[in-house]
């Protein structure tokens, strides 16, 4: 192999590509607020040559990398936000911000970009734009909507966008991709309580939020237990309970706070008339009022056919030696990519980070034996797309061949 073959030049890098993931590890910042990550993003690709777009969503950018010619036009997506979340890890690159972690792993996803769009910007032989697409906010803020708000297809166009995010639970370098349905939607509800607060031993004076909070979240169980087709998935999860400040008195208010996932809008909309008929009748028989505000955040993430086959197609030749799985069950977890996706044709897939800790978890750290397959996948996916292995206009908007 040579420096012209990918992985020749990506197993030449590898050390400054874990250096590259360590320093971004070391530096967390959540949503909207990674201005130290994009300034460290924006000076590596300004070394390899590329144009730069800043600014979209506040700190998400874009670099667009030209080919020899005119051609088509590929949009590829990472995500850049960590969440705020204590490390538990004590490896030597651990975060140095209190209460902030890469708990998700996007760090790992900038660096396979990065080194993708390094190996690419040095073999410039194709025809067309490769576009590197730098997202905020993906953890519940909807940079992914706030960048396309803010003229992200519009300023940089594309044909097709891709997304990609490693996976717990599936072997090293292993790819999943399927059309349709790969995340969920997500739904956001804030409930507030307020009784009558009275002293704790006097409650007939007084009406008990507590109480009616508890009756609440055991009702809300129910929704998905009895009100919902069990043929269409959905979880219904209470994330946060606030109330009281004193061991001797009732308080006056409890907040409630949760999250509802799905795939089905009928059963969406099935759930959240249920959530208000509960809290009505949580209202009625405690004496007390409730008060449900429901808010729609993200869609549900769904691959277009043709995308998701052509992502299949390239993993295949990864050397990884992994089974592509083409066909099983979405996660209930959500992705704001599906933003881009309701905008552009494209897809989204999982690749396998060999380990079994959970996302999310402050004992996560991204596998850095990752960053070279995914960044080849990277690379694969944009050369076989500019060549015309894949061709947008096949797919209409519902995802299905035309």
């Amino acid at each position: 192999m040579t420096e012209r073959d990918p992985r020749q030049f990506l197993a030449n890098n590898g050390a400054r590509y874990r250096a590259w993931r360590h320093h971004l590890h070391q530096h967390p910042e959540v949503a909207f607020q990674e201005h130290s990550t994009a300034a460290f993003l924006r000076e590596k690709l300004t070394e390899l040559g590329l144009e730069i777009i800043g600014g979209l969503a506040n700190t998400g950018l874009v670099a667009n990398l030209q080919g020899s010619g005119a051609g088509p036009i590929i949009g590829l997506r990472a995500d850049m936000d960590a969440l705020p979340i204590e490390e538990a890890g004590e490896h030597a690159y651990r975060s140095r911000r209190a209460g902030v972690m890469h708990a998700c792993g996007h760090d790992g996803h900038m660096i396979m970009l990065l080194a993708a769009a390094e190996y690419l910007s040095s073999h410039r032989d194709f025809a067309g734009t490769v576009r590197f697409i730098f997202q905020p906010a993906e953890e519940a803020e909807g940079g992914g909507r706030k960048m396309i708000e803010d003229g992200l297809f519009d300023i940089a166009p594309v044909d097709a966008v891709f997304g990609l995010h490693n996976w717990p639970g599936l072997p090293l370098g292993q790819v999943a991709v399927q059309p349709g349905p790969m995340m969920a939607a997500m739904d956001l509800f804030s409930i507030t309580i307020r009784g009558q607060g009275v002293h704790a031993a006097l409650p007939h004076l007084g009406s008990d939020s507590i109480v009616a909070a508890g009756a609440l979240v055991g009702a809300l169980q129910t929704i998905v237990s009895r009100a919902i087709d069990p043929r269409h998935p959905m979880v219904v999860s209470l994330t946060q309970i606030h109330g009281g400040h004193s061991l001797n008195a009732l308080p006056g208010q409890v907040d409630l706070q949760g999250t509802l996932r799905s795939f089905s809008s009928g059963a969406r909309d099935i759930a959240q008339r249920r959530l208000h008929e509960i809290a009505a009748g949580i209202a009625t028989t405690h004496n007390v009022s409730v008060d449900l505000t429901f808010t729609p955040a993200y869609p549900a993430t769904l691959n277009h056919s043709g995308a998701a086959a052509f992502m299949a197609q390239v993993a295949r030749r990864l050397p990884s030696n992994q089974l592509v799985l083409e066909s099983f069950e979405p996660s209930m977890a959500s992705e704001d990519f599906s933003f881009m996706l309701n905008a552009r044709p494209g897809a989204y897939a999982w690749i396998g980070n060999g380990r079994n800790v959970a996302l999310h978890s402050p004992d996560f750290d991204f596998n850095d034996d990752l960053i070279e397959t995914g960044a080849l996948f990277w690379i694969e996916l944009a050369k076989g797309f500019l060549a015309g292995e894949f061709k947008p206009e096949q797919i209409n908007p519902l995802g299905e061949p035309s």
